[in-house]
């Protein structure tokens, strides 16, 4: 293998460096100050970073592949056909602002014909399949107690702004966004023809609505405890849990006919829901029905749509400057619908068998290195280190892409109006989820696709999944990237690190089979949550824009696996040749290349409007204490560069958290 200093290859780790800064006092800016300074966050971007140029690389591929298949005589029905009429009806904007927003007319006719109350139900259950959040969230998933079947849950929904602190802070940045969002329904509002008086009444309507949701949704960190978001419930009960609801007819409305039990997450929430059904006036619905399908479908319709639906969500909320161009903005809708059909493409001419082989093996050396980690940490027992090392070999990995592929034959793509093929595409995704209850598990299928530049841990499969797009470095041919940069790349930031989440304090409740159940021993238990405590209050220290605070109980799992993965990544990586041989590039040892490699994964800057919605709504630190959180507390981190007491990274031993 090449190392990045022979032959001509730009060495990325030492060109980002910003030698000004002390790697004891901020690693964040120390390894990647430099590469920030060079790529300011584009106008049309609320962030930018690693993802971001990974993602242009993307995009420029499928661009490729879209122009290609537009303009092929494709056969009807192929995925060529559907990808290129998606992508030529999406790019006509001429024809989508003659249309305005008629592609919706039947649904906003469906709405504003209902007479009572007693139509609302049916007409939410029109919208569901539709991918329109009007008030209830169903979703089918395996069950979280027996991962062998497919359950219907139903999870707290219905808002338009992203999750219930919105609705409630009082500091003066949410009390102006909640200013503007009442400004954006009302001018949405005008935009379908209403008059200034009726479209400001209506907004008020669903500011209202939404504000009684709100009040029953629960924060961020509350729904991350699996039993408390866990309520299993015949249909008989869960009719008496919103009494006057007829549950068996109102899911028979969403296809949902043999369905006799599901899984409640939030009880109070639908307990609201069924409130507000009998007690909210006609009008409130009819204003908050209009408004949910609108805002979902204004980024398909005409420029005033797209442009006021940009303006809040783009601007307001995340801080961009300027709207994305169309082909962007099509292909992600394309990713939506189609996102298999461009993956089967995409790997078949950017993720070679070379690549594959190199990061299977690269699996295996970190889950051997986890093993060892378990088996030294002092404070899991004897036997639950047994049952932890069974879960750990039982996670399935996959690897860069799905082994087979989703059949998109009974998805209609045409080229009359973008609207239309999105609306086809998530109806087609609906019956598609749908089709799960009832049926055996399938644990071969992805919930991402091979170009999606991220990866997951599942605890109901009890699997890490990697697409290709998250081992790829922007300017940088794999087989040019030297292991210690891949191994705190990939190896720590994302292989290490997703499979510690089947071990955080959410992941460690599900046992090897994938099931809902406590196999660690009351004592485990206590020790590991003490540690948890530790990171929570590590993290809750760290304060952002003048006085916003990291929430360290809604991150603990994310800063769990990022410091499991850097330390489990690092007795990967010197197992290689390249560590064991210690030889300098650039003057940087092994060790320190490792840590850069890790560093590389956050490389990433973001406008402020973007990192106060990311505290309130995002269960992963801002990428500064991804890197600058974790490394506080990694010994190997300190030896690598030399950190000393009085400098701002520094912990006492005494406060280091180590968990693995």
């Amino acid at each position: 293998m090449k190392t990045a200093d022979s032959g001509n290859q730009p060495d990325l780790l030492h060109a980002a460096l910003d030698t000004t800064v002390a790697p004891g006092d901020d690693f964040f800016s120390y390894a990647n100050g430099t590469w920030l300074k060079q790529h300011p966050i584009p106008a049309s971007e609320s962030n930018w970073g690693i993802g971001k140029e990974v993602q242009n690389e993307v995009y420029a591929r499928l661009r490729q592949t879209s122009i290609e298949a537009a303009g092929a005589n494709a056969t009807g029905g192929s995925n060529q056909q559907k990808i290129g009429d998606f992508w030529a009806v999406g790019l006509d904007s001429v024809k989508a602002d003659k249309l305005g927003a008629t592609p919706l007319k039947a649904e906003l006719d469906r709405i504003a014909a209902m007479k009572t109350v007693a139509e609302v139900p049916g007409v939410i259950a029109h919208e569901i399949p539709l991918g329109v959040n009007a008030l209830i969230g169903p979703v089918v998933y395996q069950d979280a107690k027996n991962s062998d079947q497919m359950a219907l849950y139903l999870n707290q929904a219905g808002l338009g702004l992203p999750n219930r602190d919105y609705y409630f802070n009082t500091d003066s940045r949410t009390k102006n966004i909640r200013r503007e969002y009442l400004r954006h329904v009302a001018n949405t509002f005008k935009l379908l023809g209403q008059d200034s008086t009726t479209a400001k009444a209506n907004a008020g309507r669903v500011m209202a609505l939404e504000t009684t949701l709100a009040k029953s949704s629960r924060k961020l960190e509350a729904l991350r405890d699996p039993y408390a978001n866990y309520h299993k419930m015949s249909i008989a009960q869960l009719n008496k849990l919103t009494p006057g609801l007829d549950w068996k007819t109102w899911l028979g409305q969403m296809g949902l006919t043999t369905v006799d039990t599901v899984i409640v997450g939030q009880p109070e929430f639908y307990q609201t829901a069924g409130q507000l059904l009998k007690t909210a006036p006609l009008a409130d619905w009819q204003a908050y029905l209009t408004w949910q399908l609108v805002r979902e479908y204004a980024p398909t319709l005409s420029r005033g749509l797209v442009d006021e639906n940009f303006h809040f969500y783009g601007t307001v909320l995340r801080g961009a400057k300027s709207i994305r161009p169309r082909w962007k903005r099509v292909l992600d809708m394309q990713e939506n619908a189609l996102g298999e059909a461009l993956g089967q493409l995409f790997v078949k001419e950017y993720f070679k068998p070379e690549a594959k082989a190199r990061y299977d093996t690269l699996v295996k050396n970190v889950v051997s290195a986890f093993a060892e980690h378990i088996q030294q940490v002092d404070w899991m027992s004897a036997p639950t280190k047994i049952v932890a090392l069974d879960k750990l070999h039982r996670i399935t990995p996959k690897v860069g892409y799905p082994n087979k592929w989703k059949d998109y034959s009974a998805l209609t793509i045409d080229r009359s109006s973008l609207a239309a093929n999105v609306m086809r595409a998530k109806q087609w995704q609906y019956r598609y989820e749908l089709n799960k209850l009832g049926k055996p598990v399938d644990r071969t299928e992805w919930g991402m696709t091979p170009q999606t530049y991220n990866a997951y841990y599942n605890p109901s499969n009890n699997e890490i999944v990697l697409p290709a797009a998250a081992f790829a470095i922007p300017g940088l041919l794999d087989a040019d990237a030297d292991d210690a940069l891949v191994y705190g790349y990939a190896g720590a930031s994302t292989i290490g690190h997703e499979l510690t989440h089947g071990f955080d304090d959410e992941g460690s409740q599900f046992d090897a089979h994938g099931n809902l159940h406590e196999w660690w021993s009351k004592a485990d238990r206590q020790r590991f949550n003490q540690r948890v405590n530790g990171i929570v209050k590590q993290f809750n220290g760290y304060t952002l824009l003048d006085s916003l605070h990291i929430n360290g109980k809604a991150t603990a799992g994310e800063n769990i696996a990022d410091l499991g993965g850097i330390v489990i990544g690092l007795d990967a990586f010197k197992k290689t040749k390249q560590y064991k041989e210690g030889k300098k590039i650039n003057g940087l040892t092994p060790t320190q290349r490792y840590f850069l490699g890790y560093a590389l994964g956050w490389q990433n800057h973001t406008r402020d409007e973007s990192l106060a919605a990311q505290l309130l709504t995002d269960v992963h630190s801002p990428a500064q204490y991804r890197v600058n959180g974790p490394m506080a507390d990694v010994p190997a981190f300190y030896e690598a560069f030399g950190i000393k007491p009085g400098q701002k990274l520094y912990r006492p031993d005494s406060t280091r958290v180590v968990i693995w």
